[in-house]
């Protein structure tokens, strides 16, 4: 008994097909004998070895008999061929330029083009040798674009007959594009509406001789081809033809010619034969006789047939004619199908006609036609979906043809009698059970409502037909029909019929109503990404609300919905809106700029409070913006309360008070003016006091002025005569002046307008910077008073216009304070006076003349002024104000604005001293004396008493002013207070990160020192002006008096009790995410702490607040766990199959059950020791009424449990093929061969994982006699 080798059957597949058929059968066979090792191939034979160099002949044979029995050579798919270009023929002939130049950037091209590799070199005799590798059609490719590019091109004409032009084209050009390539040339031929018949050609002269000689060759081909035409009537082209076109194929091979019958649709009688000559003629001999012979011969008889029968006569495709002619070479002709003749005519041999004639009357009668009745509705499910039904019936008899007409009750049948008797009986069964169990009903539903029940992508249909297994058709727009159709299960089709028709009615009962909502608010009802909306939509979910598109500007909401529901949602929503009216009221509040800081507050706390506080929305006009207006947004009651919250900040900061006046109604707007010019100039003047006018059409009389007691006062007293003025008799004149008099009419302070208002009565109003005429001044008044302000105005504006020039004399040491700073002191002038031109002598000239320039009024007054500025320059002093540096920030104050106030006030120039630097280094040490003198000079002591240079502020001015301005300056320096505060609160007074006391620190516009938390003192420093001290004080101590009475409500709050509760009861008080113990801490105020995991007392709850409220608050527990004591428990054993859905999708099942029961469930967790086992908590008679209806609902679903897994015993598991169901086969034994090297002797199979048998690359490996045979390398 040998032993045998088994290799895998696939990785041996490929081998296999190479041994010879006995080899290759003995190897298939080997497997399947019952043991037989005698028929398994040998190794030799599976395996024959590579032959050795001293190999004998026959063995040489044997071997390569084996090996390459089936092994095809392959041709490599990369040619090369070399092309000459002679050096005449050459394009580029620069010798120097071998290699460059454009000859190079053309190959190189031409590479990229055709994918060919381009080699060049140069012959002896200058000519070009160029080696062109790649693939045969890149080689081509590139040969054509060297021919065209690199070599001269020469030209010439073939002429060829005109038909024949096609044929050197060839299908679709095919036959000319392969001549080009193959003789590297370019072939023009004439287009078929040019007479001419020259081909031209153009290449290199090799090519040109190669291109024409093709041409030629094919011209010559064509012209041993004749074509003949011969007439022979239509009624014998069968018999030339012959059966299947058996004859006249059988003449086209004996003759080689092409024989063209025209088909027998075609009414033509000419028949085309084309070939060479000899061919063509003995075809056109062959067709005549067999005419000649059939017209001697034939004969014919008429019969009659009837229409309907004539197609039965014909055949699929003319197939029975076919027949009948081969069967009897007798020829049928039918009438056409246009025809109303019923006349067959047969045409033959007279001894065959008898025979054609029966097989014509059989053929005619072979097939019947017949119909079944079955209602029009009844078709598709006859046919079934997608054909299915009907399929299986054309399968069985493919000879009956079913044809079903739409709209009619009946199917027609036709084909062969027997057939289609069988074919009746089965329709007519399906037609019977189809009438017996299906039903179909119509129903009427007004068009406008259809794409209703259809719904959104067909979901409300869909799941009908799904729900009640029924089709229903319902009509598309087009159609217009009202008519639905439902088909299927009788009940299923009156189910849904139901249904339907209450859709419907629920839809005639819908109600469409616009509600008109201003565009302004659609958004807000929308909400951010549709979140407030979608809130309104679920409360509503029968009503569709529908938004016009922003871009239509409409105000039209339209809803729609059953008429109660959209009732509902319009109220609901017409509440949304007057609650967003409500809240959208607007009122502006005037507020003095300066103010406008204080009322946001240090990081905008005061007005994020007042908003919070009162809901509303407030915007402050921009910093850069002159307006004093603050916009206030909400409810109206809380615009008012925002407003006089703001109102009371400018009151506090300010001394501004607020007076009402009565002025008539019907007088508001002529005192207000055009664009408010009037009222704007009261409030100007009156050093801008707040006039607030009520709205229009209120009817109110009362007018508000607000701001400081003496302008108010003065509004007050202009505004009420201007109001007589308006109710006496009211007069308004306009003149105009240059904007530039303006100022100088106005005079200092209003003095000169005053004037003209006293002396007159009249009131004068100039144009402000928002107005558009700067020239334009309005006079108002009684007629006379206008006409005197008028004439005095006039007057001034004349003598302004009339220009003169005037001389003063300045001492020139004066000269730099007028022209200092850009001439700032000589732009005010000209400001100030008219706009007079001031002229100073150069500097250096040491002139005193300084020319003035412009009106005479206003070159007076400016050289008043001039003479006041020199007389205080002439009077000026300086004097010094020693303050310490440390305080010299404090006295200039944000951004200078105290210093600058002084300087103002009383007119003087303050200079502060450099700042001292302390890193400085000191002064050196005096150089030693020697005899009383340091390097030969004395010098004085330095004055110990003397103040620092740095603490100098030097202030120049009018003695007078100058001293008034120190005890201004002295004011400023801030002083220090100590005040005794706790060293406890000081972490409270300080607050979160520094807020608390920076508050204080801007309320009281003081700087607060809280001492260091190591020194331990209670003593709290405030630095700042002495008239902000005291109420810097009150504050802190008033803040202290606050948190020493929180210490003691802490106190109070930190009262602690515990009551001991059982751990299992715990749960139940903290309830649902908390929420039971969250109302016992919110409702007495307390804080309830459970034990830790890893504390000793499980069972002490801890609870801290006010004690009072704190043993409410366990009374409230305690009372939670006396009513869980009186609970009882009890285990249940359910099936833990049914669990799953007693708990239900996300715990909704088994959260109803508890709730509707009052009881709690606990189910087991994964790995318990009882699966089934489920506890039930509660009052003893709640915990039974739960159990009994658990146990109802295990039994309901466990019926559904033993049903689902009866079916899926039957059913074949998911992704098993047909196979897995057949018996399991035993292990496949593979390939398997006799005497393998390794099976022999002491030999063992190769080892795998040896690197001596399978060695890696690379890897040197001693050698080794192998069974395998000789290593070769």
């Amino acid at each position: 008994m040998s032993s045998v080798a088994v290799l895998t059957q696939e990785s041996f597949n490929e081998h296999r097909s190479g041994l010879l058929p006995e080899q290759s059968g003995a190897a298939v066979a080997g497997p399947s004998g019952a043991g037989d090792e005698e028929s398994l191939p040998t190794y030799k034979d599976a395996f024959p070895p590579l032959p050795e160099k001293a190999a004998s002949p026959e063995g040489t044979q044997e071997t390569a008999n084996a090996w390459t029995s089936k092994i095809r050579p392959l041709k490599s798919s990369v040619i090369t061929q070399v092309f000459h270009v002679p050096l005449e023929e050459r394009k580029y002939k620069d010798i120097n330029q071998f290699g460059e130049g454009d000859q190079a950037k053309v190959c190189v091209d031409i590479m990229h083009k055709t994918g060919a590799h381009l080699e060049l070199s140069m012959a002896k005799d200058q000519g070009l040798s160029i080696m062109v590798s790649g693939k045969l059609d890149a080689v081509m490719k590139a040969r054509k674009e060297i021919v065209s590019r690199l070599q001269t091109q020469a030209s010439a004409t073939v002429a060829i007959p005109k038909e024949h032009h096609r044929f050197v084209i060839g299908k679709n050009g095919e036959k000319l594009q392969e001549l080009e390539l193959k003789t590297a040339t370019k072939i023009q031929i004439p287009r078929p509406d040019d007479p001419s018949n020259q081909i031209k050609i153009s290449g290199t002269k090799e090519g040109l001789e190669k291109a024409k000689h093709e041409i030629l060759l094919i011209s010559a081909e064509q012209d041993k081809r004749a074509v003949e035409r011969v007439n022979i009537d239509k009624v014998y082209h069968p018999f030339l033809t012959g059966a299947y076109n058996k004859l006249v194929g059988e003449m086209m091979q004996e003759t080689g010619a092409r024989i063209n019958v025209p088909p027998p649709s075609v009414n033509k009688t000419e028949i085309v034969i084309t070939g060479e000559k000899e061919q063509v003629a003995l075809a056109v001999a062959m067709i005549k006789k067999v005419y000649e012979e059939k017209k001697k011969n034939a004969t014919t008889i008429a019969v009659e047939v009837k229409k309907s029968q004539h197609k039965y006569v014909i055949g699929p495709k003319g197939n029975t004619l076919q027949e009948i002619l081969e069967r009897t070479g007798v020829s049928v002709e039918i009438p056409p199908s246009d025809s109303s003749s019923e006349t067959v005519i047969l045409r033959g041999e007279p001894d065959r006609l008898g025979q054609a004639l029966t097989e014509v009357y059989a053929k005619a009668n072979s097939y019947t036609v017949s119909s079944v009745s079955a209602p029009s509705w009844l078709h598709r499910f006859i046919i079934g979906k997608k054909g299915q039904n009907l399929a299986k019936i054309t399968q069985q008899m493919p000879k009956v043809h079913i044809e079903f007409t739409e709209g009619e009750d009946k199917i027609t049948l036709e084909g062969p009698t027997k057939d289609l008797q069988m074919v009746q009986s089965q329709i007519e069964a399906i037609v019977t059970d189809l009438v017996s169990r299906m039903d179909y009903a119509e129903i009427s539903v007004d068009p406008k409502f259809h794409r209703h029940l259809i719904g959104k992508g067909g979901v409300n249909i869909n799941r009908i037909k799904e729900l009640h297994k029924v089709t229903v058709r319902i009509p598309p727009d087009n159609e217009k029909s009202n008519l639905i159709r439902i088909e299927g299960d009788p009940q299923g089709v009156q189910e849904a019929k139901k249904e339907l028709l209450e859709l419907a009615s629920r839809m005639e009962n819908e109600r469409t109503k616009d509600l008109i909502i201003e565009q302004r608010f659609h958004r807000a009802i929308i909400g951010q990404k549709g979140e407030k909306i979608k809130e309104v939509r679920d409360k509503f979910p029968e009503v569709i609300i529908n938004f016009p598109d922003p871009a239509q500007k409409s105000d039209i909401v339209q809803l729609r919905g059953p008429r109660t529901e959209v009732e509902k949602c319009s109220k609901f929503m017409q509440k949304i809106v007057a609650e967003m009216v409500e809240n959208s009221f607007s009122v502006s509040v005037p507020i003095f700029k300066q103010f406008h800081k204080n009322i946001i507050g240090k990081g905008g706390s005061n007005i994020k409070k007042i908003r919070e506080e009162t809901n509303t929305k407030i915007d402050l006009p921009a910093e850069n913006s002159n307006s004093e207006m603050i916009v206030i947004t909400g409810k109206k009651a809380n615009c008012e309360v925002a407003r006089n919250r703001i109102l009371a900040i400018q009151k506090e900061l300010a001394n501004i008070t607020e007076m009402e006046v009565s002025i008539p109604s019907k007088l508001h707007n002529s005192l207000i003016g055009s664009k408010g010019r009037f009222v704007r100039s009261i409030m100007e003047e009156c050093g801008g006091v707040h006039i607030h006018f009520p709205t229009e059409g209120s009817g109110i009389d009362k007018v508000t002025i607000r701001g400081p007691v003496e302008e108010v006062e003065k509004a007050k007293q202009q505004l009420l005569a201007l109001a007589e003025e308006k109710q006496t008799k009211s007069h308004t004149a306009e003149l105009r002046a240059k904007p530039e008099y303006h100022k100088f009419l106005i005079g200092k302070g209003g003095g000169n307008i005053r004037k003209v208002r006293d002396s007159t009565g009249a009131r004068i109003i100039f144009p402000t910077a928002e107005d558009q005429d700067q020239e334009l001044i309005t006079v108002i008044g009684t007629e006379e008073a206008v006409r005197e302000a008028q004439k005095e105005l006039e007057e001034l504006i004349k003598s302004l216009d009339n220009v003169v020039e005037d001389l003063m004399m300045v001492d020139p040491k004066h000269h730099r304070y007028f022209v200092a700073r850009r001439g700032q002191v000589l732009r005010d002038l000209a400001d100030e006076y008219g706009g007079v031109m001031v002229s100073f002598p150069r500097t250096g000239s040491q002139s005193e003349k300084v020319t003035l320039k412009g009106a005479k009024e206003c070159v007076e007054a400016a050289k008043k002024r001039m003479q006041e500025i020199i007389e205080d320059l002439d009077a000026q002093v300086t004097i010094e104000c020693v303050i310490t540096q440390k305080f010299h920030r404090s006295i200039m104050g944000p951004k200078g604005s105290r210093i600058q106030q002084i300087t103002r006030d009383h007119n003087v120039q303050i200079k502060f001293p450099d700042r001292e630097d302390p890193q400085a280094a000191p002064p050196a040490e005096a150089p030693v004396q020697e005899n009383g003198e340091a390097n030969g000079e004395v010098k004085e002591p330095i004055d110990p008493a003397a103040p620092k240079k740095c603490d100098v502020i030097v202030i120049s001015g009018r003695k007078e002013r100058c001293e008034a301005a120190v005890e201004a300056l002295k004011a400023l320096v801030p002083v220090t207070i100590e005040v005794e505060v706790p060293f406890e609160l000081h972490r409270y007074i300080i607050g979160q990160k520094g807020s608390g006391i920076r508050k204080m620190m801007d309320e009281f516009e003081v700087n607060i020192q809280v001492p260091a938390p190591e020194l331990q003192s209670d003593i709290i420093s405030i630095t700042g002006l002495a008239n902000h001290l005291d109420r810097a004080k009150e504050g802190l101590q008033e803040r202290v008096k606050e948190l020493q009475a929180e210490q003691e409500d802490r106190a109070l709050r930190s009262f602690k009790l515990t009551i001991t509760v059982d751990p299992k009861y715990h749960p139940k008080i903290i309830g649902r995410k908390g929420a039971i113990i969250t109302t016992i801490r919110t409702e007495h105020d307390v804080n309830i702490q459970f034990p830790e995991k890893n504390d000793e007392n499980q069972d002490q709850i801890t609870i801290t607040g006010y004690e009072h409220k704190a043993t409410a608050a366990r009374d409230a527990i305690q009372a939670i766990v006396d009513e869980l004591e009186e609970m009882i428990s009890e285990d249940i054993t359910l099936d833990s199959r049914v669990h799953a859905r007693i708990i239900g999708a996300r715990g909704k099942g088994i959260r109803k059950i508890m709730d509707e029961f009052k009881v709690d469930l606990r189910f087991p967790q994964s790995g318990a020791a009882d699966p089934n086992l489920v506890t039930v908590t509660g009052r003893p008679e709640l915990v039974d009424e739960a159990i009994d209806h658990l146990l109802n609902l295990e039994e309901e679903y466990m019926a559904d449990v033993v049903e689902s897994e009866a079916k899926s015993a039957y059913m074949r598991p998911s992704g098993s093929s047909a196979s897995a169901m057949d018996e399991p086969r035993g292990p496949s034994k593979g390939f398997v061969v006799r005497e393998a090297p390794w099976t022999t002797g002491s030999e063992k199979a190769p080892d795998m994982s040896s690197s001596e048998d399978f060695p890696s690359f690379g890897a040197p490996v001693a050698t080794k006699a192998s069974p395998w045979g000789p290593k070769r390398f």
